[in-house]
């Protein structure tokens, strides 16, 4: 957050100055990130452990469940499975699109609605 308002804090550059973006994310603290976003593909059941490991770490993962999508009834029990993992940490799980699902930790949740632009 800070490296936003570094960039756009006028009292730090005059009008029509040049802002080095790099220059400006060097100045963020040295640290691990609090939470990552993995894209993962899920291939079978087996492959539920490790993806529910990473959201029960506080991380948010978006899972392509393409390879299994002609297997209704194997996609339903991971469906289901992933919803019993968002209901015991606080999470979210939402649909994106026909393929990808998004599962996030505890104390975050998904907006369904879709922002328009509105020109």
């Amino acid at each position: 957050m800070a490296i936003i308002g570094g960039i756009f804090d006028r009292t730090r550059r005059r009008d029509g100055e040049y802002i080095d973006l790099a220059e400006q994310v060097m100045e963020r603290e040295e640290g691990e990130a609090m939470m990552h976003v993995k894209v993962a593909e899920l291939q079978n059941y087996e492959d539920m452990r490790e993806f529910t490991d990473y959201v029960y770490k506080g991380n948010i993962l978006i899972l392509d469940t393409a390879p299994i999508s002609s297997d209704d009834l194997e996609l339903e029990r991971i469906t289901n499975e992933l919803k019993r993992v968002v209901n015991d940490i606080g999470g979210d799980i939402a649909g994106l699109g026909r393929n990808l699902l998004i599962i996030t930790p505890t104390g975050i949740k998904i907006d369904r609605r879709k922002l328009r632009a509105s020109f």
